[in-house]
């Protein structure tokens, strides 16, 4: 980006101009003589070279330091991006439901199903949040994002980081039922808070995802733990995931068989939990309704980017007068020396 910093002082060119042909017609100084014979012979009626040329260096230089005075200049926009994350936990369900499938009514045979689980057209339920955990992951690269697994206990898997490769990483080892099959949804909220309390950011957030009800008494419950949140300013957001029409799929001696699985997450527990962490309670009962549920915390939950920016310049004034000087010195050595002119 070429600009001038002071562009009015481009206007100096026309009384420039100006001054230049009035001191071109203007005649030369001369004296009175008998006959101009002599001179004639050495002259072809024009300006002689020994004016012509330290004239020409002069109006260059003169030119040039008007151009100067203009400040041209050339400039490269640099934007500066300051984000401010946000530091957010994600505690994942890992009991042995989570290996469970959630079924379109509009499946009605075995072999339909048995043939989506086969070509993956249709996932577990953790192999599906892991999915949109994952795109979610992806859309906040300025947050630090944590991970835990919970089913009896809760496992701190991966603290709040910026590394997202490596939390993804962590995430996918994840599987249902390799820490127990009940869930303990308490256990989570506290390891969660415990986190989050001692970050430095002003936005603190949980994100829990179960498909079970608490089943588990620990030591406090899971009201209580969403009370302590609020008290240590983290917002939780819950997702229940799952439908009713939901089978988990065995292997036995007549084949592959599918069992109904007839668990189902305490809404009004989830409801609870967000409603006494200022947070906000999610149904997901498939793919794409996790999917419409995650892309909604995503925009309730904004960081905030500062984009200043700077202009860097690259003057070219100097040059142009040091140019400018070089044409006035060798334009007065011209006329003092070489084409000294005499009467």
């Amino acid at each position: 980006m070429t600009a001038f910093a002071y562009p009015w002082a481009l206007l100096l060119y026309i009384p420039f101009i100006l001054l230049v042909i009035y001191a071109w017609r203007k005649p030369l100084p001369s004296i009175r003589v008998s006959t101009a014979k002599p001179f004639l012979a050495v002259s072809s009626g024009s300006r002689p070279s020994s004016f012509r040329l330290p004239f020409m260096l002069f109006t260059i230089a003169l030119a040039l330091l008007i151009g100067a005075l203009a400040r041209p200049r050339e400039g490269s926009e640099r934007v500066v991006i300051k984000a401010k994350g946000i530091d957010i936990m994600l505690a994942i369900d890992l009991s042995g439901s989570m290996e469970s499938y959630d079924v379109s009514p509009s499946i009605t045979t075995k072999k339909q199903l048995y043939d989506l689980i086969k070509s993956e057209k249709i996932k577990g339920r953790l192999e599906t949040a892991k999915q949109e955990i994952a795109k979610f992951i992806a859309k906040r690269p300025n947050d630090r994002i944590g991970l835990v697994g919970f089913a009896e206990l809760a496992y701190n898997i991966c603290p709040p980081t910026l590394d997202h490769a490596w939390l993804l990483a962590n995430m996918t080892r994840l599987a249902p039922g390799v820490i127990g099959d009940r869930t303990n949804i308490a256990s989570p909220i506290a390891s969660s808070v415990s986190r989050l309390e001692k970050s430095d950011s002003k936005r603190r957030v949980m994100v829990l995802f179960t498909d079970g009800a608490n089943n588990i008494d620990d030591r406090i419950t899971p009201r209580q733990a969403a009370k302590l949140a609020k008290g240590s300013d983290v917002v939780i957001y819950t997702v229940g995931i799952g439908s009713s029409n939901a089978y988990v799929l065995r292997e036995g001696f007549g084949g592959v068989n599918f069992v109904p699985l007839r668990d189902e997450f305490d809404e009004k527990l989830l409801k609870d939990i967000a409603e006494y962490s200022d947070g906000k309670y999610y149904k997901a009962y498939d793919a794409e309704g996790l999917e419409n549920v995650m892309n909604e915390i995503n925009r309730m939950e904004k960081t905030v980017i500062e984009q200043p920016k700077y202009i860097e310049y690259k003057e070219f004034a100097p040059t142009l007068t040091g140019m400018a000087l070089a044409l006035l010195l060798f334009g007065f050595l011209l006329e003092n020396t070489v084409m000294l002119r005499v009467p």
